[in-house]
């Protein structure tokens, strides 16, 4: 797993949309995305005028949803929930655990949407974008159970990924994944476009795994 294969875009495109971008950071400086985020756009919306108006979407959504001040939240309840790890996958992609024996409907979604929303935000921040500009996402089935599963976690996550952190999944790792998961993975199958579910690995065992990352560095106290 030593690199990325990423899509090609249109270079015309790519310079349409730099300079629409251009005259609108003009006006306001807040709207800035470098040439590695307007790249992901395009690969994710493919037209200039579907990315550019996916990026004005995701910039107005993240000033109404207060992603720069989700640092200030309480996370003390949360902590159990997802992690960003200390250490990188074996091409330097940024790693979010997620402990799906930690997880149940019997929570507030909207605080853990915000939670997730942080931990994307931060692991983005993480990436060296001249290496790579993506994350890996490990969910952990290890004690799974059907109460453990969270539907609409799993599709508010989808969500954002897809609208406002297009093109940032390089890989999704699903480890330690019992026999009954394979009844609940069809349904959640169905909401992934081909493009996300090819990065969507079921990890068969250590040595499986150790192509996509050291296995050291998932944590045991979560």
């Amino acid at each position: 797993m030593s690199s990325e294969e990423l899509a090609p875009i249109n270079e015309q495109d790519f310079k349409d949309l730099k300079e629409r971008m251009k005259l609108i950071v003009e006006a306001d400086p807040k709207q800035y995305h470098n040439d590695f985020s307007l790249r992901r756009y395009l690969r994710a919306f493919k037209t200039t005028d579907d990315a550019f108006q996916a990026i004005l979407k995701t910039n107005k959504w993240r000033e109404t949803y207060g992603v720069d001040k989700l640092s200030e939240m309480d996370r003390s309840q949360l902590d159990k929930k997802a992690r960003l790890l200390r250490h990188r996958d074996c091409i330097g992609r940024p790693v979010i655990y997620i402990p799906a024996k930690n997880h149940s409907s019997e929570r507030d979604i909207d605080e853990l949407t915000r939670f997730i929303v942080y931990n994307l935000e931060e692991a983005c921040k993480k990436c060296f974008e001249e290496v790579t500009d993506r994350l890996c996402i490990v969910f952990d089935l290890a004690e799974f159970s059907t109460s453990c599963m969270d539907y609409q976690l799993v599709q508010n996550l989808i969500w954002l990924l897809g609208k406002h952190f297009p093109e940032r999944l390089g890989v999704c790792l699903i480890i330690n994944s019992p026999g009954l998961f394979s009844t609940i993975w069809p349904a959640i199958r169905v909401l992934l476009d081909d493009n996300t579910a090819k990065k969507v690995k079921f990890v068969a065992d250590e040595a499986e795994l150790c192509q996509y990352l050291i296995p050291d560095i998932l944590p045991t106290d979560m």
